[in-house]
């Protein structure tokens, strides 16, 4: 279940500037920052990792985004993913992309230096419910939405994650909550970053007269170090690791 996670992650983040253009004949005026930015994002990875458990069959992965921020704190963003574990677990025929739609806002707690992030997050998972060209309705939508907060302060952040859905695919389990605690701490002006991760995943409900929590709770972990570069492109290695050794994982971790 240990696994080393080398991404290689061409993040280059674009800022749309404003440009202001000034007649030659009056004097120039500095036009006001706009209060909107747009980013994108484009990264390769030798897997995909959720939550410590391989979204790939730990093959590589392709991901991308964009991102809408406003000066008030509010954003909104896509982005996306291939995937195989659903193909991987029988629940899904030719179903190979993750989807996810999000929204919220951020802003810091009056001179505390603390800040906070509250929004919705949506994952939808495009494909057909078919096994061997059949119908296969047996099985639950693995479409998932999430409330999320967090608290940070410098490079530590605590972060909570509630389903107010079905969760992944598993029956009944509105209530799930995933709760993390994530350093990220910068090793002076040398571009590098030490990356610290730990998360544990609760279930609520149960299925078939099974507890969702004892069949599927379990703990993560993740150590790594990032190299950024002023041109925006980020080069990292991660290792992970989970104590997901319910039958539920079997396939994942």
């Amino acid at each position: 279940m240990r696994k080393l996670l080398l991404a290689t992650a061409l993040l280059a983040a674009f800022a749309l500037p404003t440009i202001t253009m000034a007649d030659e004949a009056t004097p120039a005026t500095a036009e006001p920052t706009s209060p909107h930015t747009f980013t994108y994002n484009i990264g390769l990875y030798s897997q995909y990792v959720f939550r410590g458990l391989t979204q790939t069959d730990k093959k590589p992965a392709l991901q991308g985004g964009v991102d809408y921020s406003h000066s008030s704190g509010f954003y909104a963003g896509t982005c996306g993913s291939n995937i195989s574990w659903l193909e991987d677990g029988g629940q899904y025929h030719a179903s190979s992309i993750e989807w996810d739609i999000y929204g919220g806002f951020r802003s810091t707690i009056g001179e505390t230096g603390i800040g906070y992030d509250v929004g919705l997050l949506n994952y939808v998972y495009p494909g057909k419910k078919t096994v061997a060209g059949k119908s296969n309705p047996g099985f639950n939508d693995p479409y998932t939405l999430e409330g999320y907060a967090a608290l940070s302060y410098q490079w530590l952040q605590a972060k909570v994650s509630y389903s107010f859905t079905d969760t992944f695919g598993v029956p009944n389990a509105d209530g799930t909550y995933y709760v993390e605690l994530n350093a990220n701490y910068p090793i002076g002006d040398t571009g590098l970053t030490i990356n610290g991760h730990v998360g544990r995943q609760k279930y609520d409900g149960k299925a078939g007269g099974i507890d969702n929590n004892d069949f599927y709770i379990y703990t993560d972990y993740k150590l790594g170090l990032t190299k950024s570069w002023s041109n925006g492109v980020n080069l990292g290695a991660y290792y992970t690791d989970t104590n997901a050794k319910d039958k539920g994982y079997t396939q994942w971790s």
